[in-house]
């Protein structure tokens, strides 16, 4: 009896043991995994959006240099924009009175390629603006997306951007802290615009198509966006935090541009 009684706690002690053993494994399994998404994403993707918005600038001054030195002209550009934030003009293409004029339409950018640079000052956040919004080509790179259906930088319209709140390089984490009058800049190869900050939208669903639209105004929130055709920026992204439950939205209007 006395032997069958040892035997038993023998055998439960090494259950235990083997379920603590287990228990420890798979904590440590899913710490690893909470390591990878909030730290070795970003880590990952911030580094190759920063290699990225690099190898841009690089492209664009070999550009400059190529083309200054094969003709020795003026770009052209110059004519097409206006020289200080504000000046207005006569009414452009499809665009509204006494708006900025815009750039000649540039070609239409490869899909998941980077063309763009986006700078935030307030938030010091720098990233690559490529065309499409899906997760593996180009959000879960740390690169800013912009929606295919929206206007390029700089034309009538709604240029609207998406990028991740939280992971991947998380380059819209902090946009809610953005204010009224806070500058954005979009910088192309030809051209630097530039956008302030003018209205913000805490909450709204992933439905709402409208906070798009090239007038962007909200199709769920009576009187919240414009109502006026302009050269607008548009930001979403995912909120609350750590969920994809909600959409945060902040819009810009177009100040000025100016040739690189």
């Amino acid at each position: 009896m006395v032997r069958r009684t040892s035997r038993g706690r023998i055998a439960a002690a090494r259950g235990l043991w083997a379920g603590a053993e287990i228990a420890v494994t798979f904590g440590v399994v899913v710490l690893l995994l909470v390591v990878h998404q909030l730290w070795w994403t970003n880590r990952q993707a911030r580094d190759g959006a920063e290699r990225e918005v690099q190898a841009l600038e690089r492209e664009w001054v070999a550009g400059e240099r190529a083309e200054g030195a094969g003709s020795g002209e003026d770009r052209g550009l110059a004519a097409d924009l206006p020289a200080e934030a504000g000046e207005a003009s006569a009414e452009p293409s499809g665009g509204a009175p006494g708006a900025p004029r815009a750039a000649r339409k540039p070609p239409a950018p490869r899909w998941d390629q980077a063309y763009a640079i986006l700078r935030v000052p307030r938030l010091d956040v720098t990233a690559p603006v490529a065309q499409g919004i899906s997760k593996g080509g180009v959000l879960d790179k740390g690169y800013v997306g912009h929606y295919p259906q929206t206007a390029q930088p700089g034309r009538p319209g709604n240029f609207a951007l998406a990028g991740h709140r939280n992971t991947h390089g998380e380059p819209f984490r902090y946009i809610n802290r953005l204010r009224g009058g806070d500058e954005i800049r979009v910088e192309t190869k030809d051209a630097v615009y530039t956008y302030a900050v003018g209205r913000t939208l805490a909450q709204t669903t992933a439905r709402d198509s409208g906070v798009i639209a090239q007038v962007p105004r909200s199709n769920l929130r009576n009187g919240v966006g414009y109502s006026e055709p302009g050269y607008y920026l548009t930001l979403t992204t995912c909120t609350p935090e750590y969920t994809s439950k909600y959409r945060l939205v902040v819009w810009a209007t177009l100040t000025s541009m100016r040739p690189r």
